[in-house]
């Protein structure tokens, strides 16, 4: 039974949402996100880039964190955000040129996360985790919510339906040429409707959020322990989600480059790769894998497709026949020697959708001696890893839509 509620919103006003709503921090470069700062005074990237006002822009730890408040509080003094007085879910539909995402901006259970109703699919790393659990408690609330999905329900989908034919409180179009629209969902029978629908749901699943999350739920713990009246149901007990039917995620992979081949020449390394790949050279062709189990190689000039060997490789569990664990346990460990493939230096992620000849481009370029290629994970294996109780290698998703930052404003 997953619990989802409605919370109080701080937000911008119809006439501003556009300048204010940010993509994340770290997709800008530090030119474009000066640009910004500079030409664009309502842009969120103020309030989380606080030093720019003192013309100061390397400030770390708590400092910081604490003038992003500072930030946040004149945003508000400025009328620039305001509280919703009633609690609300929030509908919200992001176009882009090739698809529609469509859902709930909901508050989502702390207990959820620990009951395991909200199931992760990554592994996350303890010095985030503490780094973003120090930035929620300076600051008091969070700007982004984290992506969760759910099986499609027909009661959920239909209060949708219902709402998109009303005119949206939001609806502006970013220079990137998405369209974003909102709507708000204050009326109280059909608030009673979502939260209803959503009780009958058994697990929401992390599509993209986890340290966010995880940080929320570290935060939950140590506000509880430092108020003696906790009652389960503060603020702190929730963080703010993004819900989306499973049918309207879009997963996408990570292509791997590696910077040598473990002291091996080019033909050393097919014929390693040969005890567990039927391979073949397909020279300039450029080969994309259509099956799973298939894997597409640039090396040494050329294109090369590697088949599993399937009588060769044991599988055992969900975990051992996804093709990113395939390649981490019969090439990238056992012949290129990376083991911690988080943090060896030796192997690149990219996630190129535009670039269909990255392989190529970038060992053609000198930086890397060879890359891999394989076919995105489906909803269907990530649900598989999870309920199994098993986490994914890193890098093994990128899930869409990436959400905007400040387009609703969870406080706690």
């Amino acid at each position: 039974m997953a619990i989802v509620k409605p919370f109080k919103a701080v937000r911008a006003s119809r006439d501003k949402v556009a300048m204010v709503s940010s993509k994340p921090y770290e997709i800008y470069t530090p030119e474009m996100r000066n640009a910004k700062l500079a030409f664009n005074p309502f842009t969120f990237l103020h309030v989380i880039n606080p030093g720019y006002k003192y013309q100061k822009q390397n400030i770390f730890g708590e400092l910081r964190f604490k003038l992003v408040h500072n930030r946040y509080l004149e945003f508000k003094e400025d009328k620039v955000f305001t509280q919703d007085k009633i609690p609300a879910f929030y509908i919200y539909q992001k176009n882009t040129a090739t698809k529609s995402f469509c859902g709930i901006i909901a508050a989502t259970s702390v207990a959820d996360y620990h009951n395991k109703v909200i199931k992760k699919h990554e592994g996350t790393l303890k010095k985030r985790e503490l780094l973003f659990e120090n930035y929620l408690k300076n600051t008091g609330f969070n700007a982004e919510p984290v992506l969760l999905t759910y099986p499609d329900n027909e009661e959920i989908d239909s209060i949708i339906k219902k709402y998109k034919v009303q005119r949206p409180e939001y609806e502006f179009s970013t220079t990137d040429k998405d369209t974003h629209v909102l709507w708000v969902v204050n009326n109280a029978i059909d608030i009673e409707k979502i939260t209803t629908a959503f009780k009958e749901i058994d697990t929401l699943y992390i599509a993209d959020g986890h340290h966010r999350s995880t940080s929320s739920c570290l935060l939950a713990e140590r506000l509880a322990k430092e108020n003696p009246k906790h009652t389960g149901a503060e603020d702190y007990n929730f963080f703010m989600s993004y819900l989306l039917p499973e049918s309207e995620l879009s997963i996408f992979e990570f292509n791997r480059f590696i910077t040598d081949l473990n002291g091996l020449t080019p033909n050393e390394f097919l014929i390693e790769l040969d005890t567990f790949f039927r391979i073949e050279n397909r020279r300039q062709e450029l080969y994309k894998p259509k099956e799973k189990h298939h894997f597409s190689m640039y090396l040494n000039g050329n294109f090369y497709a590697l088949y599993l060997r399937k009588s060769l490789y044991n599988f055992t569990d969900a975990l051992s026949k996804l093709d990113a664990q395939i390649l981490y346990k019969t090439v990238l460990k056992p012949i290129l020697g990376i083991d911690d493939i988080r943090n060896d230096s030796k192997i690149v992620y990219s996630q190129n959708k535009t670039d269909s000849l990255e392989l190529k481009s970038k060992v053609d370029s000198g930086d890397f001696k060879v890359s891999f290629g394989m076919l995105p994970t489906t909803i269907k294996e990530l649900k598989e890893i999870v309920d199994g109780d098993l986490l994914m290698p890193p890098k093994t998703t990128y899930i869409e839509p990436k959400l905007r930052s400040a387009l609703t404003i969870y406080e706690f």
